[in-house]
């Protein structure tokens, strides 16, 4: 497996300290493989570690109760300076009270999960100034270059804007293999930890309204339209169904939600939104005839590389034109428009149009899989291709 820098890099400011790190994301994104690989480097200067894994119904059995926990570590740890590893703590019971008494006591606390609870408001109250998190996502093309070379293989533009970049895909050697290991992680993500987890018992309307969502990445919804095309098929549904399941695969981490930015009103517009899916693959495996969404795709993996080069991203409407994003960072903002190509007329006018009467205090940015340079004195065309490989946006 690659060293994933980019995340562990900002962690590592907070190995001793005594604030609890909560390494967050999406199932098999590769959290563990980064605990791991922390552990590694506090392995190098001392061997006063202690790990467990929650996921294991060894562990869970061990520890019933966050008392148990805490009396394991006391019994196990060394003098001086502990490092705590809890990998998926989240299936204890009141495990955020043992993380508050255990970093009292010189215990380092590391610990991992699946679900955005762990930073709910409940939670964030209770030890607020005593922790600090930390997101990580599934592969971006940079990190895929990376692990196909490790793996000895490749993958091209085209895999990457089908499959996305769940990490353990590209160990499969076939198609038919990976699109098998993301529909069982689709299951199991997407559909049996919610249902479960929430217990939902109308499961066919939740797995119809989650189809939808997956499948309407990248395009400006609400909870209503949601509710309308249910309601469209014969099949009764209120708005606030829509908004609780919304909720529950934003807490999963399956998708993220950002609102439009008016410059007309320069406010956020909270009643509708746009959806990105945490990676490609929960839109592909859904299509039928390999109709795969490439143009919606390209756009919710510009989402991605954007959100893990550290921006800032919302929609931005200009007076009624839509602008994919406007991604701002270290008080610089750019306009991106994402397209799949403007070799025509008509999305050559349509997608340029979107900068019309904006000033040039920000730069205009255009991104397409087509290989022509289409830069203009205010635009700066970006090839798809390129843009992957890119740290910033002033590369």
């Amino acid at each position: 497996m690659i060293y994933r820098e980019h995340y562990i890099e900002s962690i590592r400011d907070f190995y001793d300290s005594d604030l609890i790190k909560i390494i967050t994301g999406i199932r098999r994104c590769g959290k563990s493989i980064v605990l791991e690989q922390i552990q590694e480097e506090i392995k190098k200067k001392t061997d006063n570690v202690i790990y467990l894994n929650f996921e294991e119904k060894r562990t869970r059995n061990l520890f019933p109760t966050a008392d148990a926990l805490i009396k394991y570590v006391e019994e196990k740890r060394n003098d001086g300076k502990c490092y705590v590893f809890l990998d998926e703590v989240q299936v204890l019971d009141d495990w955020q009270d043992a993380c508050k008494t255990l970093r009292l006591y010189n215990n380092s606390i590391f610990i991992t999960g699946s679900n955005s609870k762990l930073l709910s408001k409940e939670f964030t109250k209770e030890l607020s100034g005593r922790y600090v998190s930390f997101r990580i996502r599934p592969f971006v093309y940079k990190e895929i270059l990376e692990y196909t070379r490790q793996l000895g293989k490749k993958c091209s533009v085209l895999d990457y804007l089908i499959w996305g970049g769940f990490p353990k895909r590209f160990e499969f050697n076939s198609e038919e293999a990976t699109i098998r290991y993301l529909t069982d992680l689709d299951d199991t993500i997407v559909i049996n930890d919610l249902i479960n987890r929430y217990k939902i018992r109308k499961e066919d309307l939740f797995k119809k309204i989650v189809n939808f969502i997956l499948l309407s990445n990248s395009r400006v919804i609400s909870s209503k339209s949601i509710c309308k095309y249910i309601k469209d098929g014969h099949e009764s549904c209120s708005i606030n169904t829509v908004i609780k399941y919304l909720g529950y695969l934003e807490e999963a981490y399956v998708i993220e939600k950002i609102s439009p930015y008016s410059a007309k009103a320069k406010k956020k517009l909270e009643y509708y939104y746009k959806i990105y899916d945490a990676d490609v693959a929960f839109n592909s495996i859904r299509c039928v005839d390999n109709r795969y969404d490439l143009s919606h795709n390209l756009e919710n993996i510009v989402y991605n590389e954007l959100i893990y080069m550290g921006y800032q991203v919302c929609v931005f409407n200009n007076s009624g034109r839509e602008i994919d994003f406007l991604a701002s960072k270290n008080n610089k903002q750019y306009y991106v428009q994402v397209a799949y190509s403007v070799v025509e007329d008509k999305a050559y006018d349509r997608e340029f149009s979107a900068f019309k009467n904006l000033d040039n205090l920000s730069q205009k940015i255009i991104i397409t899989m087509d290989d022509i340079d289409y830069s203009t004195s205010t635009v700066k065309h970006i090839r798809f291709q390129d843009f992957l490989l890119m740290d910033s946006l002033d590369d």
